[in-house]
């Protein structure tokens, strides 16, 4: 087990005092027999009413709710959790998928439709050719290997870049480019897989680095595919390696565009900025 400390600020200033209309935070981590929560605090300038519910996905999620006026907000977030997620090695694929290609069985496809539908660069022909450089039909191949290798052709492919404007760019865009943030290289991946027929879906998160990086932490994204026998498994393109305890998943969606840590709108005079500072620690 490990355990990390987890600070993710944000703060917005204003060129004239607005009117905040309701924010919506996932700051929270998933929980469950890979993660456990052990300490939270939420501070939030000027007061706020909070009201968490679960999403669809299951995801803890916040509204903050503001009375009056201001020229500033803060969200402070400071969690510690415990991470369990030691061996992601550690599993079985079911007889029927361990070759690809398979097919999900009826009850799967059933609730995995949503994470199948394909990509608007699905039929574009600079994705048929990526794939093609990648894998071909009559190739005897395991799926757990195919999908490694997806991984890895992207993280080898592609330049990272970050980018602190808003949004994700197409597969086609980063294909075109050759460079991408995090979330990019995540949107090539899912409109790979789900054009090889698989379920995948968008994890955002942060990650922590080793002791020999000079950087603290960051939010981050990768994808998880749906592996009958397995689960959800995590593969992250930035760095071309599976996940591990080092992520830290905060919520998952069908598409990029869903997850923001924070999002949110105002009524005021146009004109704000943005500051984000995010430390993933490890503790003893």
């Amino acid at each position: 087990m490990k355990r990390y400390k987890i600070v993710h600020q944000t703060q917005y200033e204003y060129s004239v005092p607005v009117q905040l209309l309701p924010h919506t935070l996932r700051l929270r981590p998933r929980e469950g027999h890979e993660l456990r929560i052990e300490s939270s605090k939420l501070d939030i300038s000027p007061t706020a009413t909070l009201r968490w519910r679960r999403d669809v996905e299951g995801n803890s999620v916040a509204t903050a709710t503001f009375n009056g006026s201001t020229q500033r907000l803060s969200i402070m977030s400071e969690i510690i959790i415990q991470q369990y997620d030691q061996a992601p090695l550690d599993f079985v694929v079911a007889d029927y998928a361990v070759d690809y290609p398979f097919s999900y069985n009826e009850e799967e496809k059933l609730l995995l439709a949503p994470y199948m539908e394909a990509t608007d660069d699905a039929e574009t022909q600079p994705l048929s050719d990526w794939i093609n450089a990648v894998w071909q039909p009559g190739e005897n191949i395991q799926t757990f290997s195919l999908l490694l290798r997806i991984n890895l052709r992207i993280h080898q492919s592609f330049t990272y870049r970050s980018r602190e404007e808003e949004g994700v760019q197409s597969a086609l865009k980063t294909l075109e480019l050759g460079t991408g943030s995090c979330r990019d290289f995540v949107n090539v991946f899912l409109a790979v897989a789900r054009k090889l027929g698989f379920a995948a879906r968008f994890v955002s998160g942060y990650m922590h680095f080793s002791s020999s990086s000079t950087q603290p932490g960051s939010t981050h994204a990768w994808v998880e595919v749906f592996i009958p026998g397995a689960g959800w498994k995590g593969f992250d393109p930035t760095i071309g390696n599976i996940v591990g305890a080092e992520h830290i998943a905060m919520a998952v969606a069908k598409s990029p565009e869903s997850v923001p840590p924070v999002s949110g709108a105002y009524h005021g005079r146009p004109g704000s900025t943005m500051h984000v500072n995010v430390w993933v620690t490890e503790l003893t």
